[in-house]
């Protein structure tokens, strides 16, 4: 991990965000196995540094574009976990009044303009409202969060040229944890190792880090909104990292146990409590209390939403803007 050369204040921040996403997905992980929950989940467990160091980057009016696993970067925008849980729960208190559950849940208000279930359908998305940006001549910018598998998709290819050749205000993050549901990324793709190098073939820059190392994903994401923000241009970042859990919850494990294994124990949120450790930024007492307050919070969004009354049958027909 890189030397912490931030300022306490944001370091305990992107900690608290972390953890937030890891314990608000440990808990929901628990609640649909027991069967409160249908339909489908894909947890964000692992991948918690990538969201937590993009967002802590961003304004409240800055946008952001998700994907099927996508409750981590609504929490780290700012989401609510009462209404993400609520959401969840298909619950009328929810954010989209149960009618979106995990898939395509959004606010609008914090400039999450939804998750996907489509893989890279969301990246032509963010291209849209980064070209909107340009034209309203904001100072906004857009972080869009898409998979390795996601580079693979003509969506991917369209958007990023369109954005690159207009020079638009957004950043294009790779969250690569390289699998494409069960296929490892290096049996499809020749440039696996370095996903950014697709950049060039755009005319844009592109870099590969350490999707775990928090204080890394924070620290190169902060350039590349300046980058946005100052009007020249779009980035491609490759997050290296590896999703704790299957593909989606009851799917069946493909991969090897000892991959697993390694991967699991470069933990981000690990590292960052043992660097903070070793600099006395945080004390093991100081980890406990953040953990059962976080805790604490999430278990409270579980109770509301199970509190929360279901949609009444004529909400379906609510919020349609087309017949």
């Amino acid at each position: 991990m890189n030397n912490i050369k931030l300022e306490k204040d944001l370091v305990l921040k992107l900690y608290e965000t972390m953890l937030k996403i890891r314990l608000f997905e440990e808990t929901q992980g628990k609640v649909f196995k027991a069967g409160e929950q249908e339909g489908f989940t894909h947890l964000y467990i692992g991948e918690e540094a990538i969201a937590a160091g993009v967002c802590a980057n961003l304004n409240d009016d800055d946008y952001i574009t998700s994907t099927h696993r996508g409750h981590g970067h609504l929490i780290a925008k700012g989401g609510d976990l009462k209404k993400i849980m609520a959401e969840l729960y298909g619950r009328y208190t929810g954010y989209c009044k149960g009618k979106s559950g995990s898939l395509h849940v959004a606010d609008f208000s914090i400039g999450a303009l939804g998750a996907t279930g489509i893989v890279g359908a969301n990246i032509p998305i963010a291209t849209g409202a980064a070209y909107s940006i340009k034209l309203r001549g904001t100072s906004q910018v857009v972080a869009c969060f898409f998979g390795d598998g996601a580079t693979t998709q003509g969506t991917f290819h369209e958007a990023v040229n369109m954005a690159a050749t207009w020079e638009l205000p957004v950043i294009f993050v790779i969250e690569n944890n390289l699998y494409l549901v069960g296929t490892k990324l290096d049996s499809i793709c020749k440039v696996a190792d370095n996903l950014a190098i697709k950049a060039e073939g755009y005319g844009m820059p592109g870099q590969s880090i350490n999707g775990n190392d928090v204080i890394e994903v924070y620290s190169t994401v902060n350039k590349a909104v300046k980058r946005a923000r100052n009007g020249k241009g779009p980035t491609l970042i490759d997050c290296k990292t590896y999703r704790h859990h299957t593909h989606f919850e009851g799917d069946i494990e493909t991969r090897d146990k000892k991959e697993i294994e390694e991967w699991t124990s470069k933990d981000p949120i690990d590292r960052l409590e043992n660097k903070m450790l070793e600099e006395n930024i945080i004390t093991k007492e100081d980890i406990e209390s953040y953990r059962d307050r976080i805790q604490k919070l999430v278990n409270e969004a579980v109770e509301f939403a199970r509190k929360s009354p279901k949609p009444e049958t004529e909400v379906a027909l609510e919020d349609v803007y087309a017949e």
